[in-house]
C-alpha cells in the first residue's frame, strides 16, 4: 500500500448533526473545530441567518489564515422535515500542519466564486432515479420511483422497488452495490427495511416488500455547492394501501477528501395514527439500514470490525462500525466501505448480520424487537465510509474516531 496514501487515511475525515443556536444576522459566527491535525467534513450545529443565501467560506482566524469554501443548508427539524429559520455550514476542513491544538474559523460571504468543474450536482436521470455527481463523476443514485427488475418472475413481489440507493461508486468509479441479485432479489445497494413489521396484531413484511412497501411522497429539499450534494425526500410505508409509516430520509455525500468519501444518512421515522413494533430477524438480527455489495466470490471478500478481519459471518454480533473490501474494478486492487453507527445512537452499538457475499445489515432495534407509539420521530443517523484499498483495523478505527469526535465541533 502507498505510503502517501496511508498518511492520508490516518488523518480522519467524519461529519456530524448537532442542536442548533441562535446567531444574530449582524454577528460572525466563528466556528470553532477541536482537532487542527485531521481533515474534516462537516455538518455544523445549525444557526440562524436572516439571508443564508448565496456562497460562504470559512477564514481560519489564528496562524494560518485558511480560506475553506462551506455552503449553507436547512437544518433537519424534529420530525425531518427541512427548517425555514436555521441552517447547518457543510464544509470539508484540511488538516493544519500546527498539530491537533483547536482552531477557529469565521463564517462570511464568499470572495471566490466555486469551481462549477469540481462542485457537487444533482441531474436527475428520468422519472424514476436522481444522480449525485461530483464535478463530471457521478458518485451515486437515489431511486424514489418504482425499478424493475425482468430478471425476477413477474408473480414475485421482489420484481418491483423504491426508495433506496443504487448503484453507488467507489473511489475510482467501481461500483460497489448490487441490485436484485440471484441469492437474494430483495437486496437492493444501500436500503433500510425490517423483516417483521407489526401493526393492530398483523405481522408483515417490509424487508422482502410482500404485503407492505415503501413508495415516494415529495421531495422537500436539494440543495449543491462547493462541499457537499444534499437530498432529502418524504416517503411513505403502505400496508394494504393505507400509510402506516411517514419516513423522512436525508442523505448528504461529501466531496472526496484524502482518498475517501463520506456519505450520510440521516432518518425520521414516524407511525401515523397506530403504534408499530419493529423486530428483527430470528438469530440473525437484521432489520435497519443494510447495504448489499456488488461481490462475484465470496472468497475474495474481506470483513472488517474493531476486533479485526474475521473469517466467519457474525450473526446478531454488537458492533459500532463494520467494513466490506473486495477488488470490484476488473482491473484494480480491492476497495470498499464502512458502516459507521455514532454514540448516541439508541442502544448503542447496535447488532449486525454480516456475510461474505455481499451484505453489512443493521439490526436495530434487534431480535426482540420493539413497539413505537404513532406521531412521535425515531431518529437514526449512520455514515457510508467509502475508501481506496483494504484498510487494516487500525486505520478503519482511525476514520471511526474522527466520526464521533466530530460532535465537538461548536459555534462560538
Amino acid at each position: 500500500m502507498p505510503i502517501s496514501f496511508l498518511r492520508r487515511i490516518s488523518t480522519p475525515v467524519f461529519a456530524l448533526a448537532c442542536i442548533g443556536i441562535q446567531l444574530a444576522a449582524a454577528e460572525s459566527p466563528v466556528l470553532v473545530v477541536p482537532r487542527g491535525g485531521v481533515a474534516m467534513q462537516i455538518a455544523a450545529p445549525a444557526i440562524k441567518l436572516a439571508d443564508a443565501s448565496g456562497e460562504w467560506e470559512l477564514i481560519e482566524l489564528d496562524g494560518a489564515g485558511a480560506v475553506v469554501p462551506a455552503q449553507l443548508s436547512p437544518a433537519m427539524a424534529a420530525d425531518g422535515t427541512a427548517a425555514t429559520d436555521r441552517f447547518r455550514l457543510l464544509a470539508s476542513i484540511p488538516p493544519s500542519s500546527a498539530g491537533d491544538a483547536p482552531r477557529r474559523f469565521q463564517l462570511r460571504r464568499a470572495t471566490v466564486k466555486t469551481d462549477t468543474a469540481v462542485a457537487m450536482k444533482i441531474a436527475e436521470i428520468d422519472e424514476n432515479s436522481i444522480r449525485i455527481d461530483e464535478g463530471r463523476r457521478p458518485l451515486l443514485v437515489y431511486n424514489h420511483g418504482e425499478i424493475t427488475s425482468s430478471r425476477v418472475p413477474e408473480d414475485d413481489p421482489r420484481r418491483h422497488r423504491a426508495c433506496y440507493v443504487h448503484p453507488v461508486r467507489g473511489i475510482d468509479g467501481e461500483v460497489l452495490t448490487d441490485d436484485f441479485p440471484a441469492d437474494h432479489y430483495h437486496h437492493h445497494g444501500i436500503f433500510w427495511t425490517w423483516p417483521h413489521v407489526e401493526i393492530d396484531g398483523r405481522r408483515y413484511d417490509l424487508w422482502s416488500g410482500w404485503d407492505i412497501r415503501q413508495k415516494f411522497v415529495r421531495w422537500m429539499h436539494r440543495r449543491t455547492g462547493p462541499a457537499a450534494a444534499e437530498l432529502t425526500v418524504e416517503n411513505g410505508w403502505y400496508a394494504d394501501d393505507l400509510k402506516v409509516m411517514i419516513e423522512r430520509v436525508w442523505i448528504r455525500a461529501y466531496r472526496t477528501a484524502g482518498g475517501a468519501r463520506a456519505i450520510d444518512f440521516e432518518f425520521a421515522f414516524t407511525p401515523t395514527d397506530r403504534p408499530i413494533t419493529l423486530r428483527g430477524a430470528e438469530e440473525k438480527s437484521y432489520g435497519g439500514l443494510s447495504m448489499r455489495f456488488n461481490v462475484g466470490s465470496p472468497r475474495k471478500t474481506l470483513i472488517t470490525v474493531p476486533e479485526g478481519r474475521t473469517s466467519d459471518d457474525l450473526l446478531d454480533t454488537r458492533l459500532p462500525w463494520a467494513d466490506l473490501s473486495y477488488p470490484f474494478g476488473a482491473d484494480s486492487g480491492p476497495s470498499g466501505a464502512a458502516v459507521f453507527v455514532p454514540p448516541n445512537h439508541p442502544d448503542y452499538p447496535p447488532t449486525w448480520l454480516t456475510r461474505h457475499f455481499g451484505a453489512l445489515c443493521m439490526g436495530w432495534p434487534g431480535v426482540k424487537g420493539k413497539t413505537f407509539p404513532p406521531g412521535e420521530a425515531i431518529r437514526l443517523n449512520y455514515r457510508v465510509w467509502i475508501h481506496q484499498n483494504a484498510l487494516d483495523r487500525d486505520q478503519l478505527q482511525r476514520a471511526y474516531q474522527g466520526y464521533v469526535e466530530a460532535a465537538k465541533v461548536r459555534w462560538e
